[in-house]
């Protein structure tokens, strides 16, 4: 580490030291079901369960922390959208400091009221992040205001390096990291404090596939950029200057990881590690989803640096999921009409196992003939194979398929 990097292990000890009492020293928990569904041996860090869920409160903190007197009366000003707006407000209220947000327009009302909540003064400006960067530039140079910059910050990054710190503590023996990328910061402080104390650690990097900005500096390719994403904490379009040099000269890959891939990766945390996981926060998961091959038969560490998913949103991940897995079926049946009918389908279905969600009886669309019916019924199963075999029973008691056929919700 000859290297002049932002920061130095040093850094990252002291800023240990700093926020230790301020900010919980989250459990790594050992994730059995995510092992065996991977085929490595997995250790998650749950950064979600800090006070505002996320891994942002330790860079927060130690910025804060370091600040003088007059900076302190002053106050601070942060741009952010999401974690580390809430993370600075929080902080800075327990401090009794002074902050402004500057949050784009377009952000969601809750994550809004939830900054506003912990005191903070919200400035709403321009439809994107970096808008909103340049007007809490302008507002801090007039109102004389400490930016706390969300990662390309030399406190911020020492910060979030530890992370590293406590899991090695707990886990000495680690083959592997993988964080998430955004901006660079929880990456490149992680980064220095890791390599320090493990030498041999290999450090993956893990970006949405819809934001490859390290990708693009790193190799100088010209990926498109933007777009909606599930991983919005990681949805950077400009890296840092302060982490850059530190995320190429020890990060031994950067990963893009899919949006499908994404959805699996919260919703395996959700169904497998009954924990609540934010579309950034399972970007290290989706990663060996990708390439389980890669990790296999070896210690890895994840970071879960956040948990602040719209449970709405989960919700409808979950069932995404289901589909995906062909659970969830819907058929559409016809049958001459007569009495008893629905009972009997009913009634086949059950000694078949399937669980009945929904059913639509009908006799008045043209395509069904005058004497006949037509029931669309949607169906909780095994899978594709169990959904397969019910076919086969439907059709062996003189049910037809219509020609829309089967179709996976």
């Amino acid at each position: 580490m000859d290297q002049p990097f932002a920061i130095t292990p040093r850094d990252i000890e002291e800023a240990a030291g700093r926020i230790a009492g301020h900010v919980l020293r989250t459990p790594l928990v050992a994730a059995p079901r995510l092992s065996e569904l991977v085929g490595a041996e997995v250790v998650v860090k749950h950064e979600n369960m800090q006070a505002t869920a996320s891994f942002k409160e330790r860079g927060a903190v130690n910025k804060l922390l370091r600040l003088t007197e007059d900076e302190r009366r002053r106050g601070v000003i942060a741009m952010s959208a999401g974690n580390h707006a809430q993370a600075v407000a929080y902080h800075a209220k327990r401090f009794g400091i002074p902050a402004t947000i500057v949050m784009p327009e377009t952000t969601p009302l809750v994550k809004v009221e939830n900054t506003r909540s912990q005191g903070a003064r919200i400035v709403l400006h321009g439809e994107t992040l970096y808008e909103s960067a340049d007007k809490a530039r302008e507002i801090a140079v007039a109102e004389q205001l400490t930016l706390i910059h969300p990662y390309d910050d030399a406190a911020i990054m020492a910060g979030q390096g530890t992370v590293a710190l406590e899991m090695l503590a707990d886990a000495p023996d680690l083959d592997m990291l993988i964080i998430p990328v955004g901006g660079g910061g929880l990456m490149a402080g992680n980064a220095i404090a890791a390599r320090a104390i493990r030498p041999t650690i290999e450090l993956i990097g893990v970006e949405a596939e819809l934001y490859p900005s390290f990708l693009n500096t790193m190799d100088r390719q010209n990926r498109p950029i933007g777009g909606p994403t599930l991983a919005e904490g990681i949805a950077v379009k400009t890296v840092g200057e302060l982490t850059l040099p530190i995320i190429r000269g020890l990060v031994a890959d950067i990963v893009p990881v899919s949006e499908e891939l994404i959805e699996r990766a919260v919703n395996a945390y959700a169904s497998l590690h009954h924990t609540l996981a934010e579309g950034a926060g399972a970007a290290g998961l989706a990663a060996m989803l990708k390439e389980p091959a890669r990790y296999a038969g070896r210690k890895v560490g994840l970071v879960l640096c956040g948990g602040n998913i719209d449970t709405r949103l989960l919700a409808g991940i979950m069932v995404r999921e289901v589909e995906r897995e062909g659970r969830i079926v819907s058929l559409q049946l016809t049958s001459d009409d007569r009495p008893g009918l629905l009972g009997k389908v009913a009634s086949l279905l059950g000694r078949e196992g399937a669980n009945i969600l929904e059913v639509s009886h009908s006799r008045r669309f043209l395509d069904v003939p005058a004497k006949g019916v037509s029931i669309e019924v949607m169906i909780e199963t095994r899978g594709v194979e169990h959904s397969s075999a019910i076919e086969e029973a439907l059709a062996q008691n003189g049910f037809s398929l219509a020609p829309s056929g089967r179709g996976y919700l």
